[in-house]
């Protein structure tokens, strides 16, 4: 269940529902309480308000599945140096990657003004550090800013594919000289070596194109006649299968070769997405899952990414905060968000039991916005909501990426990109360590599932820890 909050003198209907919270802030006086002003009656409890809300809004919501990808705005390409001039070109070579994955197509690389954008893609860094691989090879690793990034699309008409995305759960038949196995998520035993290549071969397709794919888990491997159904998409069995199994969308594709070229065709089921087969071809089982997964890229963005147009000069995030038990809760919330230096508003958009979302206005990097919070300890990061067990959630292989090592003190216009102090020499064990490029479930009504993918920054996830702060939020 969720209700839409709406601040002091805002309209007053709920979106999508057409639920009026005039009554509601009359009996509470909540609006009027964290604006400040002294409310004229108030004969009702704020607990009994919280309760009141769950109670009307009972059933209004079903979850769906949808997923924040992390790592958009990452890349790393080989390098033949650290000069400046070797730099600039391995800036722009990872903004290219970049581009491609948040706008949603390959066609922006086509566009009028992106080698403008790539001449100057240093601008965009937040951070960098330049490596060696156990060839010898120089790799550089950079992490550009989402809002920079997104603006410099706008600038040229691109569009912008948000953090959010819709979460594919493949089944995926494949067929070689006469034996057809099915990829999974991991190895179901010996004689799987053929899932195992196809398994990365899809993984690393979808790392470049930061789309969600997930694989079913070994134990289907021995179904055979859910493989056989799979084959002749025959979608009915799939799905009961896939009942347990977190997705938006089922993709049932079989994968067979004739002669030297290899054939993937599909099925979809989720979200309007079935319109027959369709399918691609290549010549090498690397190229055709990157031919697969750019159509099924391109066709989610071409629904879900927003225009330039929409992309405003304050950018938005949702902040999901755990244990707001209270109306004080929501105030104290929402008044120290309002007081950090990045933030240009906080309105509170709905409240599901004892959880809180608010929609943060803010200026200059999400990164930037993401340390002053760490500031307050009340704002506990909820880390664990990220599985690190890929039987959890789905989860490929991306990129090792530097952290940023700008200061929280600094304004957002004054700081630059960082390089990151370390080891010059990496291990394919510390690379393995820090690639995991995890996808962290959003749980959205379905309503909202819309609003929820076309949103262009990650929902940041809190745990509400009130204690007493000396120093901060009046003194308290």
């Amino acid at each position: 269940m969720y209700i839409a909050f709406l601040k002091s003198g805002a309209a007053t209907h709920a979106l999508g529902h057409g639920v009026s919270y005039a009554p509601f802030m009359r009996i509470a006086g909540c609006f009027m309480s964290v604006s400040g002003q002294k409310p004229a009656q108030r004969s009702v409890s704020p607990a009994w308000f919280f309760a009141l809300f769950a109670f009307l809004l009972v059933g209004f919501s079903a979850q769906v599945t949808a997923v924040t990808v992390s790592g958009l705005y990452s890349a790393k390409v080989p390098v033949e140096g650290s000069s400046p001039g070797q730099l600039a070109q391995g800036y722009a070579d990872g903004l290219s990657q970049v581009l491609v994955r948040v706008s949603g197509t390959r066609d922006v690389l086509a566009m009028e003004g992106v080698q403008t954008l790539l001449s100057d893609a240093e601008s965009l860094l937040l951070s960098y550090q330049v490596a060696r691989d156990e060839s010898g090879q120089s790799v550089l690793s950079m992490s550009f800013g989402a809002v920079g990034v997104n603006r410099a699309l706008a600038s040229i008409n691109a569009p912008v594919w948000g953090a959010n995305r819709p979460l594919t759960l493949a089944w995926i038949a494949a067929e070689d000289r006469g034996s057809r196995t099915l990829v999974t998520r991991s190895d179901a035993g010996a004689g799987q070596e053929s899932s195992a290549s196809w398994r990365a071969a899809f993984d690393e397709a979808a790392r470049k194109r930061g789309l969600p794919v997930a694989l079913p888990p070994a134990d289907f491997a021995a179904d055979r006649e859910l493989l056989s159904d799979i084959w002749g998409q025959f979608i009915g069995r799939v799905k009961s299968a896939s009942e347990d199994l977190d997705h938006d969308v089922l993709a049932v594709v079989r994968v067979s070769r004739a002669g030297g070229q290899w054939r993937a065709g599909w099925v979809f089921d989720g979200m309007a997405m079935n319109a027959g087969e369709e399918s691609v071809t290549a010549q090498t089982p690397e190229a055709l899952a990157e031919a697969m997964i750019n159509r099924w890229a391109e066709l989610y963005a071409s629904r879900y990414a927003v225009s330039a147009a929409e992309v405003g000069d304050s950018p938005q995030v949702d902040i999901v905060l755990r244990g707001v038990t209270s109306l004080e809760d929501y105030a104290r919330a929402n008044k120290v968000l309002e007081g950090l230096t990045p933030v240009v508003s906080v309105g509170a958009h709905r409240v599901r039991d004892e959880q809180l979302t608010l929609r943060v206005a803010f200026s200059g990097e999400l990164d930037q916005l993401r340390e002053y919070i760490a500031l307050d300890p009340r704002f506990v990061p909820m880390e664990s909501d990220v599985p690190a067990d890929p039987s959890d959630a789905a989860r490929i292989t991306a990129d090792p990426v530097a952290s940023s090592s700008t200061n929280a003190e600094e304004t957002p216009e004054s700081q630059e990109a960082q390089p990151v102090e370390g080891d010059q020499q990496t291990s394919a064990e510390e690379s393995e360590e820090t690639s995991l490029y995890t996808y962290q479930p959003v749980p959205v009504d379905e309503e909202e599932a819309r609003e929820a993918f076309e949103s262009l920054y990650q929902v940041l996830y809190y745990r509400w820890q009130p204690s007493s702060v000396i120093g901060s939020d009046g003194g308290e």
